[in-house]
């Protein structure tokens, strides 16, 4: 919880920091402008996501996963979030990387309840989303860029179970490492000449061997306080189908975002 607590009091920092940015250019524009100069964006974020599906320990062993947004950040262990890109022209390159571990303690009765096994499952994972992107729009008031490009995800369920009262354990773990190819947009949208805006994401990919399909998408409404730092709190949600062998099975993690973009 500690790293959580240190990204919130950034955000909360980098917002005032933009307030009072803003009070000197109260309109500026959230639209980049394409430029034959590189412009890079570093975006910290805090996403706490509600999980919704199944685990898979092993082929006969699953688990069912239906944990709130406050359950997530109850569990979270140690966990770290940020985003980048950098653009030259119409081409850029974006990337964005996720790491955290989870984990849950419970009791399951047995024998009538004279006794129960306890468990502790450990969801660790780490997923990372690279693309190149090209853009496709850029008005007044609109932007959008295309993206192909991979996400790949390394995560690790572990499951200890005792037999409470005696010496009877047992620990099952599953670990699960893919790479798919994914394509998709992304872009944002001015709301009334102001320096509002609709931030907008969505990919979809399959073929890296585990997975049937992955897909992401988010959006929210966001405030550009100068040409330096802009903010947005979105709903975001990632959906992973596995094969049989892998660990997330119809598993959605979703649930609100804030971030903070550091542009220069």
């Amino acid at each position: 919880m500690k790293t959580i607590s240190k990204l919130v009091l950034l955000l909360i920092s980098a917002l005032s920091v933009g307030q009072s940015f803003a009070q000197s250019n109260p309109e500026a524009s959230p639209i980049p402008k394409i430029s034959n100069e590189w412009r890079y964006e570093v975006t910290p974020y805090l996403w706490a996501p509600g999980i919704k599906g199944t685990i898979n320990f092993d082929n006969r062993l699953t688990k069912s996963a239906d944990m709130s947004s406050s359950n997530v950040l109850g569990n979270l262990k140690t966990g770290g979030m940020i985003a980048g890109e950098a653009h030259y022209g119409n081409w850029g390159v974006m990337g964005d990387i996720i790491s955290a571990t989870l984990q849950n303690t419970g009791a399951i009765p047995v024998h009538g309840g004279l006794t129960s096994i306890a468990d502790k499952i450990t969801l660790q994972q780490t997923i990372l989303t690279g693309a190149a992107t090209y853009t496709l729009l850029n008005t007044k008031d609109a932007y959008a860029d295309a993206l192909l490009g991979v996400r790949g995800i390394d995560i690790t369920a572990t499951l200890n179970g005792n037999l409470e009262r005696t010496p009877i354990s047992r620990t099952i773990s599953k670990t699960t490492s893919t790479v798919d190819p994914i394509i998709g947009a992304k872009g944002r949208y001015r709301i009334a000449d102001s320096s509002w805006y609709i931030p907008a994401y969505a990919d979809i990919g399959s073929g890296g061997g585990t997975t049937n399909l992955t897909w992401q998408v988010a959006a929210g409404v966001g405030k550009t306080f100068n040409k330096l730092v802009d903010a947005s709190l979105t709903y975001r949600a990632l959906y992973y189908d596995m094969k049989s062998g892998g660990v997330l099975q119809k598993t959605t993690m979703q649930g609100a975002q804030l971030a903070v973009t550091f542009k220069f």
